[in-house]
């Protein structure tokens, strides 16, 4: 039995003028992939700090509370680790 799966993808269209796309031919990459690549990099780093901004709103407002015990048992298992 075998799996096979189907990935729909889209394209995106970037226009560069005329002297960026010469400098851009005198580098051998694959612009493509260099560009997905930081695409996704970027909606890493936005959904961190999206999830850095709740969570501070959530401390800011008391909604956040650090576990009993996670601290000294963060520490303790650090320490166990050197």
């Amino acid at each position: 039995m075998s799996l096979l799966l189907v990935m729909t993808l889209h394209t995106v269209t970037v226009r560069v003028n005329k002297e960026l796309k010469e400098k851009m031919s005198k580098i051998k990459i694959n612009w493509s992939d260099y560009i997905r690549k930081a695409i996704q990099q970027k909606i890493i780093l936005e959904e961190r700090r999206k999830a850095a901004e709740k969570l501070l709103e959530s401390l800011k407002t008391g909604k956040h509370a650090v576990p009993k015990g996670f601290i000294n048992e963060t520490i303790r298992r650090t320490r166990e680790t050197r």
